[in-house]
């Protein structure tokens, strides 16, 4: 079997599925960049100390639909991506950080880009949860291209999550800041 036959399958039946699951956070927009590639779901394995405690964080905090698991580990789909959460129960994560607009955000991290309404949801869901913010909900670069809301906080493992949203999408990659007004 060839490559894109395996690939047009895995395709087909991953858009059958979708679109009878219910999902926490809708699936990503497929965007389609400059060298006309479309975004695919990508793949995450991280380590945990207690599966028991993923599964509440991942599925009933974050929502996240389970997928397969084993005793050592549990897929979740994450806004349509596939993360792996692996039992390791020595895992520690902690990482560094970086000073990053008046913070210190975690190194390493992962998370989604959620539309402003379920960033919003999200944000009132970990707070009712009683997660502590590592970087509390705060809008960065306001009035400037790139504008986003973030916030920062931390599975029961010790890893770091960021969930952002846009003002525009199309910004998601913005280089400059705006333009300064200047005095005449």
């Amino acid at each position: 079997m060839s490559v894109s036959s395996v690939s047009q399958r895995a395709g087909a039946a991953s858009q059958a599925r979708s679109h009878s699951l219910s999902r926490p956070f809708p699936l990503p927009v497929r965007i389609v960049y400059h060298c006309r590639m479309t975004l695919r779901p990508f793949h995450l394995a991280f380590p945990v100390h207690d599966l028991a405690a993923a599964r509440a964080f991942y599925g009933d905090v974050l929502g996240c639909r389970e997928g397969r698991s084993s005793d050592h580990w549990i897929d979740f789909d994450l806004g349509g991506h596939q993360i792996v959460a692996h039992l390791d129960p020595n895992a520690r994560p902690g990482g560094t950080s970086n000073p990053v607009d008046g913070h210190d955000v975690p190194v390493p991290h992962f998370g989604v880009v959620l539309t402003m309404a379920d960033w919003e949801a999200l944000s009132a869901r970990v707070e009712q949860a009683g997660i502590s913010f590592g970087i509390a909900p705060h809008v960065r670069f306001k009035g400037q291209p790139g504008e986003q809301a973030t916030m920062f906080f931390r599975d029961p493992s010790g890893n770091a999550l960021e969930f952002k949203a846009f003002a525009d999408d199309a910004q998601l990659f913005a280089t400059e800041l705006a333009p300064q007004e200047t005095a005449q």
